[in-house]
């Protein structure tokens, strides 16, 4: 190939790509902060602390969480930016804060100084892991990601620093090899997740705060003995398909306060940051296993019904220590 010939398809694959950028951009609504938080407490992007954000509230505008690899002055350094598909490894990384010294210090969040989830960019893939601290400030973790392609890392924390609120930082992770995205599964009103069956109600409403229950049963029978998970019997986490905008919300109630049922039904108020497709993955445990049930919900659809859609392709790996 003679070197104009060369510099067009060059030319040409880069206005693709850039083409391709400015329509994913465009096709995202902007986004706002939670009108109301889940009562047992919300993970993600919360107000700055009063020196740091200049007296903002929690229920002012903010972006989404997780967009960013540095906020407020702390940066999650991501140690190992790619590992093997289908081959347990470790990944390590580092919380740093403004003048680059590592953090060890947190504050304990739902038992856990740190919560860190791994997604595909196609949102098929999905772990909820809880590494270990070195007294370096060093976190480590081993990980099995099966497929080669594009992912996505997310440490949500709170340091200990007195007034720093909570924070989730992204980082990209790669899986070299061979790639062919996988299509989000399709909308739908339950899921199964090793066995369980779980079905979703509720409607996810862009900018504002909404119900969203969950029913677990197993074999036709509702699930009434739902064991605590991370002081809770079930997380859930949404990301929004397309840029992975995070939010992390917990159940209303929890284990031991003479109100909360162990199951059938797990209950949350949660607010997607735009209109958009999301994928949610409910974390619950019973008879010592944690499984995870993973449903597509679109938020702000038009005519979207009071049920909203799940999918349903779940979980029974994907965490860990």
């Amino acid at each position: 190939m003679n070197t104009g010939v060369r510099i067009t398809a060059f030319a040409a694959a880069l206005a693709a790509a850039f083409g391709t950028a400015y329509g994913v951009g465009k096709g995202i609504d902007p986004v706002v902060e939670n009108a109301a938080p889940a009562a047992h407490g919300t993970h993600g992007r919360t107000s700055p602390a009063p020196e740091e954000g200049g007296g903002q509230t929690a229920h002012a505008s903010a972006p989404a969480a997780g967009l960013e690899i540095s906020e407020n002055g702390y940066t999650l350094d991501l140690a190992t930016p790619r590992v093997p598909a289908g081959e347990r490894t470790t990944l390590r990384f580092t919380v740093r804060d403004a003048g680059h010294r590592a953090v060890t210090a947190y504050r304990r969040e739902h038992g856990e100084e740190l919560h860190l989830i791994l997604v595909s960019r196609d949102l098929t893939t999905y772990r909820h892991v809880h590494p270990e601290r070195a007294a370096d400030g060093t976190w480590s973790t081993p990980v099995e990601l099966p497929r080669a392609g594009g992912y996505r890392v997310f440490a949500d924390f709170t340091p200990a620093r007195e007034g720093a609120g909570g924070l989730t930082l992204g980082a990209d992770l790669a899986v070299p090899g061979r790639y062919k995205p996988r299509e989000l599964p399709a909308p739908a009103a339950t899921a199964r997740a090793g066995g369980y069956e779980v079905e979703l109600a509720g409607t996810l409403r862009p900018g504002r705060a909404s119900g969203l229950t969950l029913r677990v049963s197993r074999d036709g029978r509702p699930v009434t003995d739902l064991e605590p998970y991370l002081g809770a019997y079930g997380h859930l986490v949404a990301l929004r398909s397309g840029d992975l905008a995070y939010l992390h919300v917990h159940p209303e109630g929890e284990p031991g306060d003479g109100a909360t049922r162990p199951g059938p039904a797990v209950s949350f108020t949660a607010t997607a940051p735009s209109t958009g497709t999301y994928r949610l993955f409910l974390d619950f445990r019973h008879e010592g296993r944690v499984h995870t049930a993973a449903f597509t919900v679109r938020a702000g659809a038009p005519g979207a019904a009071e049920r909203p859609s799940g999918t349903g392709e779940g979980h029974s790996d994907g965490h860990g220590r």
